[in-house]
């Protein structure tokens, strides 16, 4: 499911589009910003039928191999051991995920099924599969095992699939690595003999209406944070300010003011870690001192105002 931490830099995404757009129309960018994290679980529905996809063209190819005129003893006999990968077989029987492909139309691999080829044979060369094949004793664990190095080796890093996420939907490239993680912690979590069931999107509804509330309380403030920012640092012009920093002090600020049940800590140290991966080498240093200040000064003049969880 999503976290927060990438909940907020959905937010920040939506929030730098909507500034370089110069669009005052936020419904039509929140329901953007929805429909942005809605289709995240689209790339992660895809990633793992990837496995499957790739576990049906073996089983297709074994079948046609045995129907050829001059047969070979291992063609009439295949090793079935990746065939039959008591995981993967868990992924392709399981009637959520299988109904989830069929309801939003998520034909890719069939339409698009070059790319299932790649891995196929990517993996078909590889000393993982030949190990696995050769290995005698089977278990659900060791079946594990092998799908979860198949995915992490073979599926997360590929750059054709990466370039054709992007080519599919430009939001997915900032959600790969999450997802792939995902993907590697569902693999982690089966249980043998358990069927699978598609988990939630959103861990609760109170993580599905943060998206939202945060988007719409720092768009519609952002003049009043600017303020807040220039009597902080009186040393530069805010236009001065790289364009992500901005954002991201403007949305911790939000969260200072308008979310009471959020630790001030918790803010600084995520949107630390967002600009890390996302902006200058040293905006995390400046976002620190810059944040710091501005905290200090609202817990000064009582306007925190944190309850419950956010006083921690």
């Amino acid at each position: 499911m999503i976290n927060r931490r990438h909940i907020r830099v959905k937010v920040m995404q939506s929030v730098y589009a909507m500034i370089h757009a110069k669009s005052d129309n936020i419904v039509k960018e929140e329901k953007f910003l929805r429909q942005s994290i809605d289709k995240m679980y689209d790339l992660y529905i895809l990633s793992l039928d990837m496995l499957v996809r790739v576990n049906q063209i073996a089983e297709k190819t074994s079948e046609i191999s045995k129907k050829k005129y001059f047969v070979t003893k291992e063609e009439l006999n295949p090793n079935r051991k990746f065939i039959d990968n008591k995981v993967i077989k868990t992924l392709k029987e399981s009637v959520s995920l299988q109904n989830y492909i069929e309801e939003n139309n998520l034909n890719n691999w069939y339409l698009d099924d070059k790319y299932v080829s790649i891995v196929y044979n990517n993996l078909l060369a590889s000393d993982l599969y030949k190990d696995y094949m050769a290995e005698e004793e089977t278990s659900f664990k060791k079946d594990q095992k092998f799908a979860i190095k198949f995915f992490a080796e073979f599926i997360a890093p590929n750059e054709k699939l990466a370039e054709y996420f992007e080519g599919e939907n430009i939001s997915w490239v900032d959600d790969i690595p999450f997802v792939n993680t995902w993907v590697v912690k569902t693999l982690q979590e089966l249980k043998a003999k358990d069927d699978f069931i598609i988990g939630r999107l959103y861990k609760n509804s109170d993580d599905e209406a943060f998206a939202s509330e945060l988007f719409k309380k720092t768009v519609l403030n952002l003049p009043k944070f600017e303020e807040e920012v220039a009597d902080k640092t009186p040393n530069w012009e805010t236009d001065r300010i790289a364009d992500l920093d901005m954002i991201l002090i403007k949305m911790a600020i939000c969260e200072f003011l308008k979310f009471p049940s959020i630790p001030v800590k918790a803010t600084i140290n995520e949107y630390l870690e967002i600009a890390k991966d996302y902006s200058t080498e040293k905006s995390s240093t400046f976002i620190n001192g810059v944040l710091d200040k501005i905290w200090k000064d609202f817990q000064e003049t009582n306007r925190l105002n944190k309850i419950g969880r956010g006083t921690l």
